[in-house]
């Protein structure tokens, strides 16, 4: 038997390695997304400073069981059997959800995760002891604390409101008084604005940092004091002394050495926001395997006792790490941090919400965030009316960004260092102020709110961009609600399973996370795989004759793609194939996804073509044009038929499939000739190409006339001719889109060819 628990507790730690992998990609986007967004400093530096935030939070955290001091559940009505179930359900349930979530970029919060972990696979035990003991549902209350699980809702919901609405305010107060040509500003007040946004960072890290850690016990001064206590005392004293001191030192940096002051903002900012992290958030994920080895520790002292019978009141305490843990965890965080790719998308969902710049939205719209920023127009058009043409003009022209400041490149920051300054400020002061009142707030929460509130004071969320930026908010707010019903339910469900099947099952969920994790990195990879065709012109910033090379990838790839699609749906339908049709269909999206996005980048690209007039640009958007409507007739052709297969309808009789047949065989000699002609540049046969189109034309003519014969002799239905004659009158509109590619792709490489002479 206490093989068996030994066991458990190394399956423990082996999770909590995995977890500790994938609860750092996703809270990376804490203390990442400011430096990255604002391009602050080159990456090495901004993850240097990171990491070093990281292991000194890491080494100095208290190992303060996050279990017993949330108080989810009282130990001490649960034997050591029952406690390994609920800590063994967490693990597993926090690395399937956490890397679910990192693989989608969308931050979550491990506090609340762990929580609803604890407390759903707490529900699942508890609930079998009740029946075993033959009790009722209402001694639930004896084994669980609901009330914390109310605190932290009403916790996210406060968190939510107050964190966007002084991240608003306060970013446009900063907006108006340094505007986007902030450094005139700078040189005048920016000792005291970096003084204070430092003091303020180092008040977050004092309350925050020592709040909970190892080194907060440390005694001060003649009456010994504990240091946590001695900070709270003085909390004015140090803020002012802090201020001063700062603003002075500030101040002689920038006449002696000329620092970027909002630089070294950011950077501290970053450094304060990773050691918190690190020094509270790290219990998150070592907390569970920390208390379920020392559970065991206990249970082996015990004598012998049956682990069915040895109660857990030694959890009701404080739970030290040893200090071996945190270092090891903190050397696994920094790794993580630096390697990690998913930490990136999570942060680069952060960063795209709140980017001052114009681009591809990651989000789409829905009904709600049309209906906010549809009414939000309206109550700012009313409340405009009343304000004085002087002050509004005042305020535009504060709020007026630089010429450059929409210039679309790559390169450019998401948003300058004046908004990531305030983030870093914002979120220290109300993560400190929230941590000292015993507020039950997420880090993650704070920091992403105060994100999105300054970029709309902003007015990064202009017209063009609102409804995509409202709606990945609520994307994204609905992802941490869904968090904790998500958490509750499957570790709820695995607790329940591991009480009745004990090992077999414990292994069997072992094996089925690896394996999910493994999908998940598979879905990552392939969602975050750059296309080439689909790119390669859109990251193009060289000369003409290059970006004539990549348009020529592009347009080959569509003609490839149209050629094939056709084909294998044709000759899947007369086969009456679901399989290969369902194939043709992907392929479809496929193609239909690719030629939108290239649409929508136009001006991307377009901006990004250095030596091209407006004549080039023009044959470039339509050359993306006809692409785009080669599809939509694809569209036409494709899901009909895939339509017409799903409800059991009869497929083209054996007649009509020759007919099709012979169709594809002359779109692929078609298809044939235009490859040669746009590889070759064999625009003198272009002619032969259109003479093709016309003859083919004339088949289809033909075709139809048969059978109209056909529905005259009652040999086919009304359901097949209304499908047989829209495959045809769309096969004209693919062929006629595909001429009109190839001539505006001649004419784009013509006056590109003109342009570089």
């Amino acid at each position: 038997m206490e093989n068996f628990y030994l066991v458990l507790v190394v399956i423990l730690f082996a999770l909590a390695v995995s977890d500790l992998i994938v609860g750092v990609s996703n809270d990376a986007v804490n203390f990442l997304n400011s430096a990255i967004g604002s391009k602050a400093a080159p990456k090495w530096l901004i993850f240097t400073v990171a990491a070093l935030g990281i292991l000194i939070g890491s080494t100095f955290s208290s190992g303060m069981m996050e279990v017993a001091r949330k108080g989810v559940f009282h130990p001490d009505m649960l034997a050591f059997s029952e406690i390994m179930i609920i800590f063994m359900a967490v693990m597993i349930t926090d690395v399937i959800l956490l890397d679910a979530f990192n693989t989608f970029g969308l931050p979550t919060s491990t506090t609340v995760s762990i929580v609803f972990e604890l407390l759903g696979s707490a529900v699942a035990v508890s609930l079998v002891k009740i029946k075993d003991l033959g009790g009722s549902l209402s001694d639930l209350s004896l084994y669980i604390n609901s009330g914390k699980a109310l605190a932290i809702i009403s916790g996210i919901l406060v968190s939510v409101i107050i964190a966007f609405t002084i991240g608003t305010i306060v970013q446009y107060i900063a907006r108006f008084i340094f505007t986007f040509r902030y450094e005139k500003m700078l040189r005048y007040i920016g000792s005291v604005f970096g003084g204070f946004a430092i003091t303020v960072i180092s008040y977050f890290i004092l309350i925050k940092g020592i709040d909970g850690s190892s080194f907060a016990s440390i005694p001060v001064g003649a009456s010994g004091i504990a240091l946590s206590q001695w900070v709270k005392v003085n909390t004015v004293v140090l803020l002012i002394t802090s201020l001063i001191g700062w603003t002075f030192l500030m101040q002689v940096l920038v006449w002696a050495f000329k620092i970027d002051i909002l630089k070294i903002v950011v950077l501290a900012g970053t450094f304060a926001l990773a050691m918190a992290f690190a020094g509270n958030d790290l219990v998150n994920f070592i907390g569970v395997p920390i208390a379920g080895f020392k559970s065991f520790q206990a249970w082996q002292a015990s004598g012998g006792l049956a682990p069915e019978s040895f109660t857990m009141e030694m959890l009701k305490g404080e739970v030290a790490t040893p200090f071996i843990f945190l270092v090891i965890s903190g050397f696994v965080m920094i790794i993580t941090l630096i390697t990690s790719k998913k930490a990136k998308s999570v942060t680069e969902t952060e960063v795209n919400l709140g980017r001052q710049t114009e681009g591809a939205e990651r989000f789409g719209s829905s009904l709600l965030a049309r209906a906010i920023v549809r009414n939000t127009l309206k109550f700012n058009r009313r409340i405009s009316a009343y304000i004085p043409e002087r002050v509004s003009q005042t305020i535009e022209n504060r709020f007026s960004p630089v010429s450059n400041t929409r210039t679309i490149d790559p390169n450019a920051p998401a948003f300058d260092k004046i908004r990531a300054a305030v983030n870093l400020m914002v979120a220290s002061i109300l993560i400190a102020f929230g941590t000292s009142l015993k507020l039950p707030l997420s880090t993650t929460y704070v920091t992403f709110m105060v994100a999105m509130g300054s970029s709309l004071a902003d007015r990064a969320w202009d017209r063009e961009s609102a409804v995509y930026r409202v709606s990945g908010v609520f994307a994204v707010i609905g992802g941490w609600f869904l968090t904790a019903l998500i958490a509750f339910t499957v570790s709820a469900m695995i607790a329940w399973l591991i009480s009745a099947g004990g090992m077999p099952v414990i292994l069997g969920f072992i094996v089925l996370a690896i394996a999910i994790v493994i999908r998940t990195h598979i879905i990552f990879k392939r969602r975050s795989k750059p296309s080439v065709e689909e790119d390669d012109l859109i990251n193009e910033k060289d000369e003409s004759e290059k970006a004539a090379t990549k348009c020529r990838k592009q347009v080959v790839y569509t003609i490839i793609s149209a050629n094939k699609i056709y084909s294998v749906a044709m000759d899947s339908f007369s086969r009456d194939d679901r399989t290969h049709m369902k194939e043709a269909l992907d392929m479809k999206n496929e193609l239909n996804k690719k030629t939108k996005k290239q649409k929508n980048k136009v001006l991307d690209t377009i901006s990004k073509m250095k030596r091209v007039d407006v004549d080039s640009g023009h044959f470039y958007v339509q050359v993306i044009d006809y692409q785009r409507e080669m599809a939509h007739s694809l569209n036409f052709i494709i899901q009909p038929m895939w339509e017409h297969l799903e409800n059991q309808h009869k497929p083209f009789n054996e007649e009509q499939s020759e007919e099709i047949r012979n169709l594809v065989t002359e779109l692929d000699e078609f298809y044939n000739h235009a490859l040669h002609i746009i590889k070759e540049n064999k625009f003198d046969s272009l002619e032969e190409l259109i003479a093709k189109r016309i003859r083919i034309t004339n088949i289809m003519q033909e075709i139809e006339k048969t059978q109209i014969r056909r529905i005259k002799n009652h040999e086919v239905n009304t359901r097949n001719s209304i499908l047989f004659f829209n495959t045809l009158a769309e096969t004209k509109n693919l062929l006629l889109h595909s001429i009109n590619l190839v001539k505006a792709h001649r004419d784009f490489i013509m006056v590109n060819k003109r342009q570089s002479i």
